[in-house]
């Protein structure tokens, strides 16, 4: 990072205002940027963190997974979005979600959801196991604040809880993700004062004269980035006391399943995630923005004929559709997806930390419950992965592969974030394709 300088103040990485912990600052890292350097000890790696993003009902192939393979390959129409960070993320097919095959209960977008996020069958009722981002937790989440976060912003209340949750502590336990803005912030900010939780003043109340102190000892980049830490703070405040009140309730049980604004409530919820990776909160997260098999229409997308679901289907299910139409609808609505994946990617990147950014300390993954939504494919799944923790990956491509799902996942968890799993169901191999070469 080209502001490192040698000689300056060294303050803490666990620093804070009145409890509320500060962003990466040029004095918490040593001379190259590399480590964490508190005064009188020694220094410590920066944290990797890992964030698994997942979108319901699958995708149209012919528009998401790009026709070429390798470096030169070019985005396809769902995945333009991610133009500026091609080189910061692997496009993936070819994927074998097997444990969905194996007999059992439920039909193809339950067993697909289970074997997805924990690589086992369904059970009736839920997960066969804990889902990936819970292992990893237990591996690498144990010094953090929250151990991990669920996020979600689709509140459909449609169909069971495999459809309904993405993260599973183990067998049949679900953790429900938060999707209420106000009560995520208030789990990372402190809800200690009913004039802060009915947002008649700001948290940055309780901080303003700490901030203040702490800047005169700063040197002039940090005292900024504070700023800035502080400012998109109270920005987040003013977003989230600005929602409609039907937008910071939870919907009952008999809710159609319609979207509201919900890309502004997933921006919101990306700014959130990304303040618990900035500050240390938190290792690991789960991000849900749209469920199972969604029922979701898409007003801002135009898109309010049919369902979600029934655009994924061969007949397209619109008034007047065919099956032509059905596959463009969905193209622009993975489109969307795609889009706030990037959002997220965008707040990562943004943020200095060390030598590079939060997102080349992080790893992203991006995965559906399907591959070709219309026959609820479950081989030649398509994923990416973005963000580098360690190094370790190969970016800038796409790549055709063969193996499990589980063998991306423990492939990810022991060598690209050295959390240690050591096994996973179905893994029986190391992805070696997205890895650098040794």
């Amino acid at each position: 990072m080209a502001n490192v300088i040698t000689r300056r103040m060294r303050i803490s990485r666990r620093a804070l205002l009145q409890g509320m912990a500060l962003p990466p600052l040029v004095s918490m890292f040593n001379s190259t940027g590399t480590a964490y350097a508190a005064p009188g000890k020694t220094t410590a790696p920066i944290e990797s963190r890992f964030v698994l993003w997942f979108n319901g009902n699958g995708v149209p192939e012919r528009y998401w997974i790009p026709t070429e393979t390798g470096r030169d390959f070019q985005l396809s129409p769902c995945l333009r979005p991610l133009a500026q960070y091609r080189d910061q993320l692997h496009v993936l097919s070819g994927l074998d979600n097997s444990a969905a095959a194996l007999p059992g209960p439920g039909n193809g977008h339950h067993n697909s959801m289970s074997a997805l996020m924990s690589c086992t069958t369904f059970t009736g009722r839920g997960a066969g196991g804990a889902s990936i981002d819970q292992a990893i937790a237990g591996k690498i989440g144990g010094d953090s604040r929250f151990r991990s976060l669920q996020i979600g912003v689709s509140q459909e209340s449609f169909g069971e809880s495999i459809q309904r949750n993405m993260s599973w502590a183990g067998y049949d336990r679900a953790l429900p993700p938060e999707m209420i803005p106000s009560r995520l912030f208030d789990r990372l900010f402190g809800a200690r004062e009913i004039s802060w939780v009915n947002r008649k003043r700001s948290i940055l109340d309780a901080v303003r004269e700490d901030a203040k102190t702490l800047k005169t000892k700063l040197p002039t980049d940090d005292a900024q980035r504070v700023d800035e830490h502080l400012a998109s703070v109270r920005d987040l405040e003013r977003a989230i006391a600005g929602l409609p009140p039907d937008l910071q309730r939870l919907d009952p049980p008999d809710f159609d399943g319609d979207m509201k604004d919900w890309p502004r409530i997933a921006k919101i919820q990306s700014d959130l995630l990304a303040h618990a990776l900035i500050t240390r909160q938190t290792r690991v997260a789960s991000y849900m923005l749209t469920k199972c098999q969604g029922l979701a229409r898409f007003p801002w997308l135009g898109y309010t004929a049919a369902r979600h679901h029934d655009y994924t289907h061969q007949d397209g299910k619109a008034p007047g559709a065919d099956g032509l139409d059905g596959q463009r609808i969905l193209r622009d609505i993975c489109r969307w997806h795609v889009e706030e994946f990037a959002y997220l990617l965008g707040r990562l990147k943004s943020t200095p930390e060390g030598d590079g950014t939060l997102l080349d300390n992080t790893v992203l993954l991006f995965v559906h419950e399907h591959a070709e939504a219309n026959s609820h494919k479950n081989n030649g799944l398509a994923a990416i992965v973005a963000g580098n923790a360690g190094k370790r990956l190969s970016l800038g491509q796409h790549s055709k592969v063969t193996g499990t799902v589980g063998d991306l996942y423990l492939t990810l968890a022991d060598d690209a974030l050295q959390a240690g799993l050591g096994k996973y169901p179905t893994a029986a191999k190391r992805m070696g394709e997205i890895l650098v070469s040794a």
